[in-house]
């Protein structure tokens, strides 16, 4: 049986190689670099301020390291990687334009082929594979496309958000993106940007605002439309599907005015909050977490 996959034309890849490329990585991400080849990092780079700068998957390949990015990012990113580099010996370069990425989210027996790297989104069991390749190559599969949509609507479906789409970039903690909850962020690593206001939102349990599932009565409006109560602005949707879509939340004032009965909406739709499956943090958070400050 065919296998649906889609080539996401939106994300870009850059490579990093040579002698200090681990050590380069392992020092500013949010996790730590895989140890294998053919296996991939769910990992992000932050501001000093803690703040998702860009979100994306390090793949160990036999000749260093292949990062998936949003495409638009791809540039900024390895530019950010160079100043970072100080002396080190490492080989930063946008391979966007050369390479292509894939998603596959059905079981899939990856076969190898020259040039072609799957591995396991490290998300979520559910999200699968994803492959790197030759932009003009179809990788060696017995897939079929399904297109960028329904690869969208699947990750909406599972609750898993996607930077540019569902957050914005320099304006988004990883606790607030679910780093936390998709392994995203390791708090056991040494030092990395960012990693002391990352820690104490962890220790302090005070992530007030998260990305969640929402389904509407009917179809959802644009990506953007405020999350409302009553008059009150509690949210921003992201990514949808048809009813289906994530928003990103204050879940302590969603827990509030569902307690005096007030529905919430996105536009004129009415919506209701899901908790994921994988999520380890409730709806309703408790008090004294949801009265201190993020």
């Amino acid at each position: 049986m065919a296998q649906p996959f889609a080539i996401l034309s939106d994300r870009g890849v850059v490579g990093v190689s040579g002698a200090d490329a681990e050590k380069l990585l392992q020092g500013l991400i949010t996790n730590d670099v895989p140890a294998q080849s053919g296996h991939a990092t769910y990992a992000g780079l932050l501001t000093p301020q803690g703040k998702i700068q860009f979100d994306f998957f390090v793949l160990r390949t036999d000749d260093g390291f292949l990062i998936d990015v949003a495409r638009d990012k791809a540039a900024d990113l390895a530019k950010r990687l160079t100043i970072y580099r100080l002396r080190s010996k490492a080989d930063i370069a946008d391979r966007s334009d050369a390479l292509a990425v894939r998603a596959y989210w059905d079981d899939v027996d990856p076969r190898a082929a020259d040039g072609v790297h799957f591995y396991r989104d490290p998300r979520l069991p559910q999200m699968r594979w994803r492959a790197i390749s030759p932009a003009e190559d179809t990788p060696v599969t017995t897939g079929q496309s399904a297109g960028e949509q329904a690869y969208h609507a699947h990750r909406i479906a599972l609750g898993v958000p996607e930077g540019g789409r569902d957050y914005a970039f320099g304006d988004t903690f990883p606790h607030e993106a679910l780093f936390d909850q998709l392994h995203g962020v390791s708090f056991t690593k040494g030092c990395y940007v960012g990693q002391e206001i990352v820690s104490r939102m962890q220790h302090r349990g005070t992530a007030r605002k998260r990305i969640v599932p929402v389904t509407g009565d009917g179809d959802l409006p644009a990506s953007g439309t405020d999350v409302t109560a009553g008059d009150v602005v509690i949210g921003t949707l992201g990514s949808t599907a048809g009813r289906d879509g994530l928003a990103l939340v204050r879940l302590d004032r969603a827990a509030e005015f569902n307690a005096k009965g007030v529905s919430l909406t996105a536009g004129s739709v009415p919506i209701a909050l899901r908790k994921p499956a994988f999520a380890t943090f409730e709806l309703e958070p408790a008090r004294d977490a949801a009265a201190q400050p993020s």
